[in-house]
Protein backbone atom coordinates (compact mmCIF):
# COMPACT_ATOMS: atom_id res chain seq x y z
CA UNK A 1 0.00 0.00 0.00
CA UNK A 2 2.79 2.30 1.16
CA UNK A 3 5.23 1.56 -1.85
CA UNK A 4 2.24 1.49 -4.13
CA UNK A 5 1.49 5.50 -3.57
CA UNK A 6 5.46 6.08 -3.11
CA UNK A 7 6.22 5.09 -6.21
CA UNK A 8 3.76 7.38 -7.86
CA UNK A 9 4.85 10.24 -5.33
CA UNK A 10 8.23 9.57 -6.50
CA UNK A 11 7.64 9.40 -10.79
CA UNK A 12 5.71 12.47 -10.37
CA UNK A 13 8.62 14.18 -9.02
CA UNK A 14 11.01 12.65 -11.61
CA UNK A 15 12.68 10.18 -9.96
CA UNK A 16 13.62 6.54 -11.05
CA UNK A 17 12.23 4.04 -9.22
CA UNK A 18 13.01 0.28 -9.49
CA UNK A 19 11.24 -2.29 -6.99
CA UNK A 20 12.67 -5.32 -5.12
CA UNK A 21 10.65 -8.08 -4.00
CA UNK A 22 9.68 -11.95 -3.80
CA UNK A 23 8.50 -12.45 -7.46
CA UNK A 24 9.05 -10.01 -10.30
CA UNK A 25 6.15 -8.28 -11.56
CA UNK A 26 5.63 -6.37 -15.33
CA UNK A 27 4.85 -2.73 -14.79
CA UNK A 28 6.03 0.63 -15.20
CA UNK A 29 8.91 0.25 -13.00
CA UNK A 30 12.12 -1.94 -12.83
CA UNK A 31 11.45 -4.98 -11.27
CA UNK A 32 14.12 -7.53 -9.27
CA UNK A 33 13.46 -10.11 -7.29
CA UNK A 34 15.39 -11.71 -3.55
CA UNK A 35 15.21 -14.23 -1.45
CA UNK A 36 15.43 -13.41 1.96
CA UNK A 37 15.27 -17.07 3.70
CA UNK A 38 18.41 -17.90 1.11
CA UNK A 39 20.28 -14.46 1.85
CA UNK A 40 19.96 -14.22 -2.47
CA UNK A 41 19.24 -11.11 -3.97
CA UNK A 42 19.46 -10.27 -7.81
CA UNK A 43 22.68 -8.13 -7.97
CA UNK A 44 21.29 -5.87 -11.26
CA UNK A 45 18.88 -4.80 -8.44
CA UNK A 46 21.67 -2.28 -7.58
CA UNK A 47 22.22 -0.86 -10.49
CA UNK A 48 22.18 2.96 -11.43
CA UNK A 49 20.46 3.05 -7.22
CA UNK A 50 21.56 6.39 -5.31
CA UNK A 51 19.23 5.44 -2.67
CA UNK A 52 17.14 2.53 -0.81
CA UNK A 53 13.49 2.67 0.89
CA UNK A 54 13.41 -0.29 3.02
CA UNK A 55 9.78 -1.17 3.50
CA UNK A 56 9.53 -5.30 3.74
CA UNK A 57 8.25 -7.01 6.72
CA UNK A 58 5.45 -9.64 7.07
CA UNK A 59 1.82 -8.02 7.72
CA UNK A 60 1.60 -7.74 12.13
CA UNK A 61 -2.29 -7.80 11.46
CA UNK A 62 -2.79 -10.47 9.15
CA UNK A 63 -2.35 -13.77 10.60
CA UNK A 64 -2.99 -14.26 15.06
CA UNK A 65 0.10 -14.22 16.56
CA UNK A 66 1.16 -17.85 16.48
CA UNK A 67 4.92 -18.43 18.12
CA UNK A 68 5.88 -19.04 14.27
CA UNK A 69 3.85 -15.57 13.10
CA UNK A 70 6.16 -13.84 15.76
CA UNK A 71 8.85 -15.68 14.09
CA UNK A 72 7.88 -14.50 11.10
CA UNK A 73 7.25 -11.06 11.76
CA UNK A 74 10.63 -10.61 13.49
CA UNK A 75 12.94 -12.52 10.95
CA UNK A 76 11.57 -11.35 7.72
CA UNK A 77 12.35 -7.52 8.78
CA UNK A 78 15.57 -7.91 10.35
CA UNK A 79 16.77 -10.42 8.08
CA UNK A 80 16.00 -8.69 5.20
CA UNK A 81 17.63 -5.89 6.37
CA UNK A 82 20.79 -7.70 7.20
CA UNK A 83 20.73 -9.13 3.44
CA UNK A 84 20.96 -5.73 2.29
CA UNK A 85 23.73 -4.90 4.49
CA UNK A 86 25.95 -7.52 3.44
CA UNK A 87 25.06 -6.88 -0.31
CA UNK A 88 26.12 -3.32 0.04
CA UNK A 89 28.85 -4.14 1.95
CA UNK A 90 30.26 -6.50 -1.00
CA UNK A 91 29.57 -4.81 -4.20
CA UNK A 92 30.62 -1.98 -6.07
CA UNK A 93 27.44 0.31 -5.41
CA UNK A 94 26.53 4.24 -5.79
CA UNK A 95 24.24 3.69 -2.83
CA UNK A 96 24.80 6.77 -0.43
CA UNK A 97 21.02 7.25 1.75
CA UNK A 98 18.87 4.32 3.21
CA UNK A 99 15.45 4.68 4.05
CA UNK A 100 14.56 2.27 6.68
CA UNK A 101 11.07 1.75 7.71
CA UNK A 102 10.41 1.44 11.65
CA UNK A 103 6.81 1.77 13.63
CA UNK A 104 5.39 3.28 16.49
CA UNK A 105 5.12 0.22 18.02
CA UNK A 106 9.09 0.88 19.05
CA UNK A 107 7.47 3.29 22.36
CA UNK A 108 5.06 -0.14 23.34
CA UNK A 109 1.91 0.67 24.85
CA UNK A 110 3.42 0.85 28.94
CA UNK A 111 3.01 4.06 29.67
CA UNK A 112 -0.39 5.45 27.62
CA UNK A 113 -0.16 9.10 29.16
CA UNK A 114 3.31 9.56 28.01
CA UNK A 115 3.85 12.00 24.61
CA UNK A 116 6.38 9.93 23.06
CA UNK A 117 9.47 11.75 20.89
CA UNK A 118 12.29 10.18 19.42
CA UNK A 119 14.57 10.65 22.29
CA UNK A 120 12.12 8.28 24.19
CA UNK A 121 13.54 4.71 25.11
CA UNK A 122 12.06 1.37 23.52
CA UNK A 123 8.84 -0.39 25.13
CA UNK A 124 8.82 -4.03 26.26
CA UNK A 125 6.24 -5.95 24.54
CA UNK A 126 6.29 -7.75 21.45
CA UNK A 127 6.29 -5.20 18.95
CA UNK A 128 8.50 -2.80 20.77
CA UNK A 129 11.03 -5.71 20.76
CA UNK A 130 10.23 -6.49 16.92
CA UNK A 131 11.41 -2.78 16.32
CA UNK A 132 13.86 -2.46 18.15
CA UNK A 133 15.75 -4.91 16.97
CA UNK A 134 14.38 -3.98 13.42
CA UNK A 135 16.24 -0.17 13.90
CA UNK A 136 19.64 -2.21 15.58
CA UNK A 137 19.57 -4.43 12.73
CA UNK A 138 19.51 -0.91 10.64
CA UNK A 139 22.06 1.44 12.39
CA UNK A 140 24.39 -1.41 11.05
CA UNK A 141 24.30 0.33 7.55
CA UNK A 142 26.04 3.12 9.62
CA UNK A 143 29.43 1.45 9.19
CA UNK A 144 29.01 1.61 5.58
CA UNK A 145 29.07 5.58 5.45
CA UNK A 146 25.43 5.25 4.24
CA UNK A 147 23.15 8.19 5.64
CA UNK A 148 20.49 6.70 7.45
CA UNK A 149 17.31 7.91 8.54
CA UNK A 150 14.64 5.73 10.47
CA UNK A 151 11.03 6.69 9.68
CA UNK A 152 8.58 5.32 12.59
CA UNK A 153 5.49 5.22 10.78
CA UNK A 154 2.35 5.48 12.93
CA UNK A 155 -1.42 4.37 11.78
CA UNK A 156 -1.25 5.27 7.87
CA UNK A 157 -4.81 6.20 6.86
CA UNK A 158 -5.34 5.81 2.80
CA UNK A 159 -8.24 4.25 1.01
CA UNK A 160 -6.20 1.67 -0.71
CA UNK A 161 -6.54 -0.55 2.30
CA UNK A 162 -4.77 -0.89 5.85
CA UNK A 163 -6.51 0.44 9.31
CA UNK A 164 -9.31 2.70 7.31
CA UNK A 165 -10.29 0.21 5.48
CA UNK A 166 -10.87 -2.43 8.23
CA UNK A 167 -12.52 0.22 10.34
CA UNK A 168 -15.25 1.40 7.35
CA UNK A 169 -16.43 -1.84 6.84
CA UNK A 170 -18.77 -2.37 10.04
CA UNK A 171 -19.26 1.36 9.63
CA UNK A 172 -20.76 1.34 6.63
CA UNK A 173 -23.05 -1.91 7.74
CA UNK A 174 -24.17 0.45 10.45
CA UNK A 175 -22.31 -1.48 13.26
CA UNK A 176 -19.61 0.77 14.24
CA UNK A 177 -18.28 1.17 17.66
CA UNK A 178 -15.75 1.89 19.88
CA UNK A 179 -12.77 -0.72 20.61
CA UNK A 180 -12.55 -1.60 24.17
CA UNK A 181 -12.77 1.61 25.90
CA UNK A 182 -12.09 3.72 23.09
CA UNK A 183 -9.79 6.00 24.47
CA UNK A 184 -7.20 4.71 23.31
CA UNK A 185 -4.82 7.22 21.69
CA UNK A 186 -4.48 6.63 17.48
CA UNK A 187 -1.14 8.59 16.31
CA UNK A 188 -2.15 8.54 12.88
CA UNK A 189 -1.13 10.04 9.35
CA UNK A 190 -2.62 10.06 5.92
CA UNK A 191 -0.69 8.53 3.14
CA UNK A 192 0.67 11.44 1.38
CA UNK A 193 2.18 12.67 4.52
CA UNK A 194 3.79 9.57 5.16
CA UNK A 195 5.01 9.45 1.53
CA UNK A 196 5.99 13.22 1.74
CA UNK A 197 7.77 12.17 5.03
CA UNK A 198 10.07 9.43 2.91
CA UNK A 199 10.24 11.49 0.21
CA UNK A 200 11.80 14.61 2.09
CA UNK A 201 13.97 11.63 4.17
CA UNK A 202 15.57 10.81 0.34
CA UNK A 203 15.89 14.51 -0.95
CA UNK A 204 16.97 16.72 2.21
CA UNK A 205 20.73 15.39 2.90
CA UNK A 206 20.59 17.25 6.76
CA UNK A 207 18.26 14.26 7.69
CA UNK A 208 19.89 11.14 9.72
CA UNK A 209 18.33 9.11 12.56
CA UNK A 210 14.64 8.18 13.43
CA UNK A 211 11.74 10.54 12.89
CA UNK A 212 8.57 9.77 14.01
CA UNK A 213 6.17 10.09 10.82
CA UNK A 214 2.02 10.71 12.92
CA UNK A 215 0.22 14.04 12.06
CA UNK A 216 0.64 16.95 15.16
CA UNK A 217 -2.86 15.68 16.48
CA UNK A 218 -3.35 12.10 17.63
CA UNK A 219 -7.51 11.32 18.40
CA UNK A 220 -8.66 8.42 20.37
CA UNK A 221 -9.85 5.84 19.01
CA UNK A 222 -13.68 6.62 19.58
CA UNK A 223 -12.93 9.94 18.26
CA UNK A 224 -11.38 8.38 15.35
CA UNK A 225 -14.46 5.95 14.75
CA UNK A 226 -17.13 9.04 15.69
CA UNK A 227 -15.47 10.78 12.17
CA UNK A 228 -15.33 7.70 9.98
CA UNK A 229 -18.98 7.69 10.75
CA UNK A 230 -19.58 11.32 10.17
CA UNK A 231 -17.66 11.40 6.86
CA UNK A 232 -19.51 8.64 5.25
CA UNK A 233 -22.65 9.71 7.01
CA UNK A 234 -23.58 6.46 9.14
CA UNK A 235 -24.75 6.75 12.92
CA UNK A 236 -22.87 5.44 15.65
CA UNK A 237 -24.75 3.87 18.37
CA UNK A 238 -23.84 0.89 19.48
CA UNK A 239 -21.49 0.09 23.09
CA UNK A 240 -17.81 -0.65 22.75
CA UNK A 241 -16.91 -4.07 21.74
CA UNK A 242 -16.06 -5.08 24.54
CA UNK A 243 -12.51 -5.27 25.39
CA UNK A 244 -12.55 -9.50 26.16
CA UNK A 245 -14.34 -10.21 22.87
CA UNK A 246 -11.45 -8.91 20.73
CA UNK A 247 -8.95 -10.91 22.72
CA UNK A 248 -10.94 -14.18 22.06
CA UNK A 249 -11.08 -13.66 18.72
CA UNK A 250 -7.69 -12.47 18.22
CA UNK A 251 -5.62 -13.23 20.86
CA UNK A 252 -2.55 -11.49 21.71
CA UNK A 253 -2.46 -9.62 18.13
CA UNK A 254 -5.93 -7.90 19.97
CA UNK A 255 -3.36 -5.56 21.55
CA UNK A 256 -2.96 -3.49 18.28
CA UNK A 257 -6.71 -2.30 18.85
CA UNK A 258 -6.71 -2.42 22.44
CA UNK A 259 -3.90 -0.06 23.35
CA UNK A 260 -2.38 2.83 22.03
CA UNK A 261 0.34 5.78 22.46
CA UNK A 262 0.18 9.51 21.72
CA UNK A 263 3.26 10.44 19.53
CA UNK A 264 5.13 13.31 18.98
CA UNK A 265 5.59 14.91 15.07
CA UNK A 266 7.63 18.13 16.86
CA UNK A 267 10.86 17.00 15.09
CA UNK A 268 9.71 16.14 11.32
CA UNK A 269 8.06 19.63 11.31
CA UNK A 270 11.20 21.39 12.94
CA UNK A 271 12.76 19.54 9.86
CA UNK A 272 11.01 21.71 7.99
CA UNK A 273 8.20 19.05 6.74
CA UNK A 274 4.81 21.17 6.29
CA UNK A 275 1.90 18.49 6.65
CA UNK A 276 -1.01 18.69 3.87
CA UNK A 277 -3.10 17.03 6.88
CA UNK A 278 -3.65 18.20 10.21
CA UNK A 279 -6.70 17.13 11.79
CA UNK A 280 -7.86 13.78 10.99
CA UNK A 281 -11.43 14.92 9.73
CA UNK A 282 -9.14 16.51 6.65
CA UNK A 283 -7.51 13.58 5.95
CA UNK A 284 -11.28 11.18 6.15
CA UNK A 285 -13.06 13.37 4.24
CA UNK A 286 -9.52 13.55 1.19
CA UNK A 287 -10.04 10.18 1.30
CA UNK A 288 -13.67 9.33 1.68
CA UNK A 289 -15.83 11.80 0.16
CA UNK A 290 -15.76 11.10 -3.62
CA UNK A 291 -14.17 14.20 -5.39
CA UNK A 292 -16.45 15.45 -8.86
Amino acid sequence: MIGKRLTELLIQRGHQVSHLGRTKRSGAVNSFVWNVDRHEIDPRAFDNIDAIVHLAGAGIGDKRWTKKRKNEILDSRVNSTRLLHDELKTRNHAVRTFVAASAMGYYGFENAQEVFTEDSAPGKDFLARVTDQWEREADTLNDLGLRLVKVRTGIVLSNDGGVLKELLRPIMLYAGAPLGSGNQFLSWIHIDDHCGIIIKALEDQTMKGPYNSVAPNPVTNRELIKAIAKVVQRPMFLPPVPAVLLKLLLGEMADLVLYGNKISGQKIMDSGYRFRFVHVTDALNDLLVTKD
